[in-house]
């Protein structure tokens, strides 16, 4: 007799051998640009959010949503999607947060119903004020082992990296 397959106790799996370091392609990290935008881009980000929570009471991605109303007033959930690079999902949460804190104020467009304009309150623009004095200190140390022109060509290069991303996602930079 044959003893029923549901009653056995799971096989523990096997780990997984590591593959040699020689089995195959490997990124080399300290030339593949896109791992060190990303590096730089995450160390930078979690060092603002933990900055600018304690100093402000905002996190990095409400910092930037700010930062763009203070640009834009009156945009669209959409326009900051598509500036900032971020789903719809984490704008619209972060926004809610924003507005019951009272930092941002949602009304329905004026020439369009369907859509929703948003500017930051004289709070939310206090705040902002206060924050962009602290990033672009932090601006400032980051390029500082940067020559006035070697700034200038690396803000070029990203400019027209930002302009070239279709060609990898498949649509159009802001």
């Amino acid at each position: 007799m044959s003893q029923n397959p549901l009653s056995r106790k799971p096989r523990r799996p096997r780990p997984a051998e590591p593959a040699p370091a020689d089995d195959g392609p490997l990124l080399d990290l300290e030339r593949y640009v896109p791992a060190f935008i990303t590096f730089i881009a995450n160390k930078l980000s979690n060092s603002a959010t933990v900055f600018y929570q304690r100093n402000f009471g905002v996190n990095v991605t409400e910092w930037r949503i700010m930062s763009l109303l203070a640009i834009e007033p009156g945009i669209p959930a959409s326009r900051i999607c598509s500036v900032i690079g971020f789903d719809k999902g984490p704008v619209s949460r972060n926004l809610s947060v924003l507005q019951k804190r009272g930092l941002v104020a949602i009304r329905t467009a004026p020439d369009d119903g369907r859509t929703h304009a948003i500017s930051l309150t004289p709070r939310g623009r206090a705040i902002h004020d206060k924050v962009i004095m602290a990033a672009l200190e932090r601006e400032r140390r980051l390029l500082s082992c940067l020559k006035k022109d070697e700034r200038e060509v690396l803000i070029d290069l990203l400019r027209r990296l930002h302009e070239n991303l279709g060609a990898v996602t498949g649509q159009g930079s802001t």
